[in-house]
């Protein structure tokens, strides 16, 4: 199976499979490759190939550049703005958000839900904070800052209702408890910024990170003084890293070099298993989905999503 789906005048961004509909597929993306202008949330049915069904388009005034599913509400979903703004949108309403929240003072790269608590989601800014949020509150619950450069990403354990981690330019990894006004553990990732960062899905002490510097790290967070795994193939800057929810042993990536890449960790040789290499511009968007083992969804800034299945994950577990 494979599907093109273009994105006509905006580069995408980020995408995400809904974890509710097995076929819905949503986007973020930002007109002029995120600089200046509009931006546009797409929602999907991939149910028809060979292309998909646009379900529902949403317009803002600046560039998206990060998405996620609500892990409550079938319908809804949220985005972070070039322009500091996080809004919260519900696919079966017209064209406006339901909540807008204003806090942040610059672009905010990322946005992530809480996969255990399913009530909140964090936040990470290049104003260099990090905030939680409730859909039901008008103002942040918490705000935090420690990292001295943008924060690239923010991600929930997929296995602790209060714990997250954030990657950030300053070559740091931070994890936090919600709990806690402080950062509960700190470590230098990379040599350079850390763009990209995910908990795996199957080991509560495991991260893996992505950088400027071309690699991809993971991570035992019982002992940081070095990386379980390296793995080297991109050839510029790895923008962001996914871990498989249906094994414990597959990292997928994408890069600046225009590639999509998927790994096998626990090898200490050939870890690369399989490279996508369709698309023409930047890939910054990937997600696999929960509900067919080896289905990938990937964007770039050449106008275009890319849905396929990777054949030596389609059985894994």
């Amino acid at each position: 199976m494979a599907r093109v789906i273009h994105t006509k005048g905006y580069q995408g961004y980020a995408v995400e499979y809904s974890p509710f509909f097995e076929n819905r597929l949503a986007c973020a993306s930002s007109a002029n490759f995120g600089i200046v202008g509009n931006g546009r949330l797409w929602i999907f049915n991939t149910h028809a190939p060979p292309s998909a069904e646009v379900e529902k388009v949403f317009d803002t005034q600046d560039g998206l550049f990060d998405l996620a599913w609500s892990e409550l509400h079938e319908n809804q979903l949220v985005t972070s703005s070039g322009d500091g703004s996080i809004k919260l949108w519900d696919v079966s309403l017209p064209d406006f958000p339901v909540r807008n929240w204003a806090e942040h003072k610059r672009e905010v790269f990322s946005v992530n839900w809480n996969l255990v608590r399913k009530d909140t989601f964090v936040t990470g800014s290049w104003d260099h904070s990090i905030k939680l949020w409730s859909p039901e509150s008008p103002v942040s619950l918490q705000t935090w800052q420690e990292h001295t450069h943008c924060i690239y990403q923010t991600v929930w354990s997929p296995s602790s209702p209060d714990i997250f981690a954030s990657a950030s330019g300053d070559q740091l990894v931070k994890t936090w408890d919600v709990r806690s006004p402080r950062s509960t553990l700190t470590f230098r990732a990379h040599a350079n910024e850390v763009l990209a960062l995910d908990w795996n899905k199957y080991d509560p002490s495991m991260v893996v990170t992505g950088s400027v510097d071309h690699t991809i790290k993971a991570w035992d967070l019982r002992n940081t003084t070095r990386e379980v795994a390296l793995l080297r193939g991109h050839d510029y800057a790895v923008r962001r890293v996914k871990c498989s929810p249906h094994s414990r042993d597959v990292v997928a990536s994408v890069s600046y070099d225009m590639s999509a890449r998927w790994w096998n960790i626990s090898v200490p040789h050939n870890q690369l298993i399989h490279v996508h290499d369709r698309h023409t511009e930047f890939v910054l968007g990937l997600d696999m989905s929960m509900f067919y083992p080896g289905r990938v969804a990937t964007c770039a800034w050449d106008e275009m999503v890319h849905e396929f299945d990777v054949p030596a994950m389609m059985g894994a577990k």
